[in-house]
């Protein structure tokens, strides 16, 4: 694929709106993000483009997102090349404290929120992950930064930076046009996209933003128009910007598709099969392949391509979504939009409200009584006063985070593990290390998730139960029990299992190996690393928790470390429940594969 002439026209003419630089410019950076994209999922076929970095440079076979395997902590790990107890992002939903202010008006955060960053910046120090950003280090040393595509995952690559000064960010809310204030644009670049003949505001997604209902499939589309600016932007703009600077650059394009279409597909409406193995699916996924194939292209008319390294990587894998639990109390009422017999977003908050006698209400504060055909949408709290819960639950897809505000929380934690270890929809169990030891629990800080998080850490973690519909390769089948708002049969991800912490990774460029594959275990966390060291850029080290060099995938490295295999078992429950996890030890970094019941997690191995 190459670029129409009226694309060429279009960087010719952004590039003269800028000032040339006679200089030669040091190494460039593309990091292209494909959300939702298995690692299993990328054939010649299916993927073109993906398939091809992943097979003439290098193939990171055995690759992870950090768990919760959810958009914003592994966007939070990608960013700063920390975990998720540093960073302190547990997840796209959290308990940030004190009710933040109007509009918002509730101590629960979707932080999938340029404008909700800001205020969680102010209120955690100045910066709420508590690192530096590789794209604020390339920044400060000079670099141009630029990061485009999905609001949210997009402005925390450059968090602190919200003036429309340092990072050039576009996503969803530039311009307001997704009801957010957006962080503003340099008018050289709005006069540039003008000059191109782009809008200078992105489109919405149409046909491809709708959800459907319980009786009603979803989308049927990919997110191809509102993608195609954003490439846009990107081939015929930003990068023309660049080259006529002569200046090193960081560009990262955070494609929604495939995940903003696996989510929303109706190939599968109430059925597990096909799933997210659609052909709604499969045009996401090419959708999100050919945006790569367009920004190889760009470089190579651009004369960039022999000096530009390109990183493509996945926050998460993914699942199909399940909503049948019959042992739930949940699945006994009658909603309006939720199918008879099947769970209803908040199934957990209803269960747990009900075992234990508490009160339930909205993440607002207002009451919520299941009998009567209502349920939480945006996570719950627990007990006779909202103001003072005993009890907070954060949903997040396949997980849940529970936090314990009270005093009594040592013993309210063992009353809460209890309680799940009885449901037949949760997977794994974590304890934050503070509560101390819980039959059929592991601790927090297993995982990584207990560092120098400047936000409240949970008190517990959950990973709801997954398993395959039998198909050959069961990570490309996987289900999975969610607190989501999807309908049975659309895409979900977040759990513990190997379906969703096995995400894309690859590389390609004069910094990389060609035609490698990489054995050795690797994740998220050691993208900002290893681009630090090949860029000579200092990323901040207040907390421990880490990600590596992958050294061995580099033109000068040598060979793959070696990998441990390590399997941790929680003491029983009383009914013999016990969390299982299975990790990889390699560089002196932990990996984390899967974890939860035996019988109860895709890919665990007991």
């Amino acid at each position: 694929m190459t670029l129409s002439r009226f694309a060429a026209a279009g960087a010719l003419a952004a590039a003269v709106l800028f000032s040339a630089s006679a200089q030669a410019a040091p190494r460039n950076v593309i990091i292209f993000v494909a959300d939702g994209l298995r690692s299993h999922s990328v054939t010649p076929e299916t993927a073109p483009a993906l398939a091809a970095v992943r097979s003439e440079g290098v193939d990171f076979a055995n690759s992870h997102s950090l768990y919760p395997t959810v958009t914003t902590p592994n966007s939070s790990a990608i960013a700063t090349g920390h975990l998720l107890g540093d960073t302190g992002d547990f997840g796209n939903t959290l308990f940030v404290g004190e009710p933040l202010p109007a509009p918002y008006g509730s101590s629960l955060a979707g932080i999938e929120d340029d404008d909700l960053q800001l205020l969680l910046n102010q209120r955690f120090a100045g910066n709420y992950l508590g690192e530096t950003t590789l794209l604020a280090a390339a920044r400060a040393k000079g670099y141009s930064v630029a990061a485009l595509g999905k609001h949210g995952p997009t402005a925390i690559q450059d968090v602190t930076s919200r003036d429309g000064k340092g990072v050039i960010e576009l996503d969803d809310d530039t311009g307001g046009r997704d009801g957010g204030h957006g962080i503003p644009l340099d008018p050289q670049i709005t006069a540039a996209m003008k000059a191109a003949g782009l809008d200078t505001l992105p489109p919405d997604r149409g046909l491809n933003g709708g959800g459907g209902s319980f009786n009603m499939a979803g989308v049927l589309v990919a997110n191809v128009e509102q993608q195609n600016w954003f490439a846009g932007v990107a081939t015929q703009v930003l990068l023309p910007k660049f080259k006529a600077e002569g200046k090193p650059f960081i560009l990262l394009f955070w494609s929604r598709d495939p995940d903003g279409t696996q989510h929303g597909q109706g190939d599968s409406l109430n059925a597990l099969e096909p799933g997210i193995n659609g052909p709604t699916s499969k045009a996401a996924i090419r959708n999100a392949s050919n945006d790569l194939q367009k920004l190889r292209d760009a470089l190579k008319t651009l004369g960039l391509d022999a000096n530009t390294d390109i990183v493509v990587t996945a926050d998460h894998g993914f699942s199909t979504m399940s909503r049948e639990a019959h042992s739930s109390p949940a699945s006994k009422f009658a909603y309006r939009d939720v199918q008879p017999g099947f769970l209803p977003q908040g199934f957990l908050d209803i269960d747990m409200s009900i075992e234990l006698k508490l009160k339930l209400h909205d993440s607002a504060g207002s009451e919520v009584v299941p009998k009567d055909g209502f349920y939480p949408r945006r996570g719950s709290l627990l007990g006779p006063d909202p103001a003072h819960p005993q009890i907070i639950i954060a949903p997040n897809g396949g997980t849940d985070l529970i936090y314990l505000p009270g005093p009594d929380a040592k013993a309210r934690a063992a009353q809460v593990v209890e309680f799940l270890t009885r449901q037949e929809y949760v997977g794994a169990i974590f304890v934050n290390d503070a509560l101390g030891s819980i039959p059929g629990a592991l601790p927090m800080s297993r995982i990584g998730l207990i560092g120098s998080a400047r936000t409240p850490q949970p008190s517990i973690v959950l990973s709801f139960k997954s398993w395959s519909t039998g198909c050959a390769d069961p990570e490309m089948c996987g289900v999975e029990f969610a607190d989501s708002g999807q309908q049975q049969g659309q895409g979900i991800h977040g759990s513990f299992g190997r379906q969703d912490t096995h995400n894309f990774m690859a590389a390609i460029g004069p910094d990389f190996k060609a035609g490698f594959v990489d054995p050795a275990p690797v994740s998220n966390a050691d993208w900002a690393n290893t681009l630090a060291h090949i860029l000579g850029l200092q990323l901040s080290d207040n907390g421990r928790l880490r990600g590596r060099v992958m050294a061995e995938a580099l033109a000068d490295g040598g060979a793959p470390p070696e990998a441990r295999a390590v399997t941790v078992r929680s003491e029983p429950a009383a009914n013999g429940f016990v969390t299982v996890l299975n990790a990889q030890e390699t560089a002196g970094e932990t990996y984390f594969d899967a974890a939860g019941m035996p019988g109860r997690t895709l890919g665990l191995k007991p």
